[in-house]
């Protein structure tokens, strides 16, 4: 064998189980046919948390009632939209360098081209040359995903466009519709208010922030939403969108599909959530069929299935898998697929996976939704409680002038085990790892209550509800 690991995709998924991959000892290539990094290093998680940090500062410094009641004021606030843009890139270059590095400093074979499965322990690549194969003990899949274009929806990478073209922060359009009001649209409609525009947030099922816990999206979307300059239509499809000067959206009912209104905007971002990359890896050469949607089947140690059964030594991790769709789960089943290969069988607690939606103030959650919790109380035969405490009364919070928040702690009557954490407020995103570390060891509020938080720190939001839940009258 050439190596003892291939790796097919070089996002954060691939990079991380090669680099664990080289710390078990382990001869490994990593094959990457785009950008080294993946979405997340160049589409996704970088480029927009640099936007994010930077329209937030602007939309902070223009919130000129808090920097006074703060003791501060200011003149005329401007911003250059190019600058700002530079940022992201300049952070994305960097990064993309800093990952290719630290492959070759460790030994990994870094190889451009398009690589697919060619048979058992086989590895074909596409290259700019001409085509090579490469044979491995074991070959683990992470082509990513690509966002989803729903049909009768024509991109034009200008005025109708995905978040690959978003991060690039071309244009600030004064007139903007979102299509999606998941983590893509959310933290692009702040991104887009703070500097200036209007947004139309279009969602075709019947609430807002359908994937977060119904408390915290109506928070949310008093906060995030109601006072900024966004409006909403809930329960509408985007039947058609076609580009151009100005961007013609036909809305119909979600049920009906009749077409309702006809909004015409000055650009569209289409924020519909992702699809997984399995066409043209060679899955038919190993007789795998890609399920529902085009993810690539996986069982618990992330083994590729053909009829169920695993195919040897071949292994997908990352977005393709659908488990979920972040990319530090990516990391994590590259860490776990190795440990696996290396003999020490490892599986991912995905229930103890955290989350976050990097707008102004943050969204985070680990574990179940409150209507999740219970169905599967009602499965197992457990009841659930729930308890809340709010930043308003954070002496941290209160000291910043940040008191919008909330935290909502979920967790079993019986034996007190933690099942989701749900927070809404200034730094929910760190806020959430705590929440994530509990859940991963399976930790009760019995235990939880005794431990000492940090004063006057944000942490104690967290405190409070381990203690609403022991000693007070136990939730509701």
């Amino acid at each position: 064998m050439d190596y003892d690991l291939v790796i097919i995709g070089a996002g954060v998924g691939g990079h991380g189980a090669a680099i664990h991959a080289v710390g078990c000892g382990l001869k490994t290539a990593i094959i990457e046919a785009g950008d080294m990094g993946g979405t997340c290093v160049n589409r996704g998680c970088i480029p927009s948390k640099a936007l994010l940090a930077a329209s937030g500062r602007v939309r902070e410094l223009h919130n000129t009632h808090h920097l006074k009641n703060l003791g501060i004021q200011l003149g005329q606030v401007s911003f250059d939209r190019e600058q700002i843009a530079n940022h992201a890139d300049n952070i994305v270059t960097k990064l993309r360098g800093d990952l290719t590095n630290s492959l070759k400093r460790l030994g990994v074979d870094v190889i451009q081209g398009w690589g697919k499965v060619s048979g058992a322990n086989k590895v074909t690549i596409e290259t700019t040359n001409g085509e090579k194969t490469i044979t491995a003990k074991d070959i683990i899949l992470a082509p990513g995903s690509v966002p989803f274009v729903p049909p009768g929806i024509t991109i034009d990478h200008q005025t109708v466009f995905t978040s690959d073209d978003a991060v690039k922060l071309e244009s600030l359009p004064p007139w903007i519709a979102i299509i999606g009001s998941g983590y893509i649209g959310l933290e692009f409609s702040d991104i887009y208010t703070a500097l200036g525009c209007e947004v139309t947030m279009i969602e075709a099922l019947d609430q807002l922030m359908p994937t977060f816990d119904p408390d915290i999206a109506k928070l949310a979307q008093r906060v995030l939403i109601n006072p900024r300059d966004i409006e909403t239509k809930v329960g509408k499809l985007a039947l058609k969108v076609t580009p151009g000067s100005p961007v013609i959206i036909e809305l119909a009912d979600t049920k009906t599909k009749e077409v309702e209104e006809v909004l015409e905007v000055d650009a569209c971002l289409v924020a519909t959530g992702r699809i997984p990359v399995s066409k043209n890896l060679g899955l038919e050469s190993v007789n795998v069929e890609p399920i529902r949607g085009g993810f690539i089947p996986t069982n618990d140690h992330l083994e590729v299935l053909s009829g169920g059964e695993p195919v040897p030594h071949l292994w997908a991790i990352g977005d393709v898998t659908g488990k979920m769709m972040l990319a530090h789960t990516a990391s994590a089943q590259g860490v776990a697929v190795v440990e696996t290969i290396c003999g020490r069988p490892r599986a991912v607690d995905y229930r103890s996976i955290p989350a976050a939606a990097f707008t102004h103030p943050e969204i985070s959650y680990v574990g179940l939704t409150e209507p999740a919790a219970k169905e599967l109380g009602q499965t197992e035969g457990f009841e659930i409680a729930t308890v809340k405490t709010y930043f308003k009364g954070n002496s941290k919070a209160i000291a910043e002038g940040e008191t919008e928040g909330m935290a909502k702690m979920i967790y079993r009557k019986d034996t007190g085990e933690l099942l989701g954490v749900h927070i809404f407020g200034l730094h929910a995103s760190d806020l959430i790892q705590e929440a994530a570390n509990a859940m991963y060891h399976r930790q009760s509020v019995h235990d939880l209550v005794f431990s000492v938080h940090t004063h006057p720190t944000l942490s104690e939001v967290l405190d409070e509800a381990y203690k609403r839940a022991v000693f007070s009258v136990g939730g509701h």
